[in-house]
């Protein structure tokens, strides 16, 4: 007979994520377009573009893993209903009178409620991700890593592209070279559970996904309500690094050496200056005896 704890993480697991899951998570996404500034005056000027930098909010995730298993990068277009939920919410958001839709949605509990079914959905985008891949590649469980990462946190991810051809791209904000506490937390996901569908993590999926969930959200609600934009991963990285890599060195023994000559050879230019100066006056005294 089965607990009620696996009873309660099977209903869960069996959780559609339309429509309600879908609305809290398009909501967020396209909330966290208009306060790019000057977001709301192109959509004013420019409703086409964005409209488009919205739906590579909402369905990044799909595009990104569609582009590394070479299928159709515009294939979330043919869910069509998706596709009129998403711009729907795109469209009150933007242009409500009052600005209604931004207001109820300043209210933190709204914020926690939305973030956190937002969160929901990344466990759902993972396994789906992992899963997608497995049919492709059977237990290439890299490619299960790489899918389900893109699937899960594509949307913060290609957005470097959406930034690079508006002109607004910098180094310091690409994801590649200084990853978010989603991007983390999706990898992280990502390897837990294709470790699991690979049948090398002695868990059920249902259990997993319930678990995860559990946690994300908890770490979601903390960051917000504490006002901390980035729940860092430091201690957990810095001890995987020096497992891995060793203790960090300040300088490498071809620094030290070349540290080393260096001095070595200051002191004997300076030591050779008076040397050579001595030996300047020595001339100058015989030059004038002789004259």
């Amino acid at each position: 007979m089965d607990s009620p704890w696996d009873d309660l993480a099977l209903a869960f697991s069996r959780t559609s994520m339309f429509p309600f899951f879908d609305i809290a998570h398009y909501l967020v996404s396209v909330m966290a377009v208009k306060r790019q500034p000057g977001a709301a005056a192109l959509a004013w000027k420019n409703p086409i573009s964005s409209w488009f930098t919205a739906m590579l909010h909402c369905f990044g995730g799909g595009i990104l893993s569609c582009l590394l298993l070479a299928e159709p990068p515009l294939k979330f277009l043919a869910n069509n209903t998706n596709i009129l939920l998403a711009s729907s919410i795109w469209y009150i958001t933007f242009f409500c009178p009052y600005d209604l839709v931004c207001q109820g949605y300043s209210y933190l509990p709204v914020q926690l409620l939305a973030s956190g079914m937002k969160e929901v959905t990344r466990t759902w985008k993972i396994v789906g991700g992992v899963t997608h891949a497995n049919s492709y590649y059977k237990n290439g469980w890299i490619v299960m890593i790489a899918i389900g990462w893109a699937r899960g946190a594509g949307g913060t991810i290609i957005t470097n592209f959406e930034r690079l051809v508006k002109g607004d791209w910098k180094p310091e904000g690409d994801e590649w070279l200084k990853m978010s506490y989603p991007s983390k937390v999706t990898l992280l996901g990502s390897v837990i559970f294709t470790f699991q569908h690979t049948q090398h993590l002695a868990i059920s999926k249902h259990n997993l996904m319930f678990l995860y969930t559990i946690f994300i959200v908890a770490t979601k609600i903390t960051m917000m309500t504490t006002q901390t934009s980035t729940m860092t991963f430091a201690p957990f990285e810095d001890t995987l690094s020096r497992m891995l890599f060793g203790w960090q060195q300040p300088f490498s023994s071809c620094e030290k050496k070349s540290e080393a000559k260096s001095p070595s050879n200051g002191v004997g230019s300076l030591a050779s200056k008076p040397v050579d100066v001595a030996s300047d006056n020595v001339k100058k005294k015989h030059t004038k005896k002789n004259e």
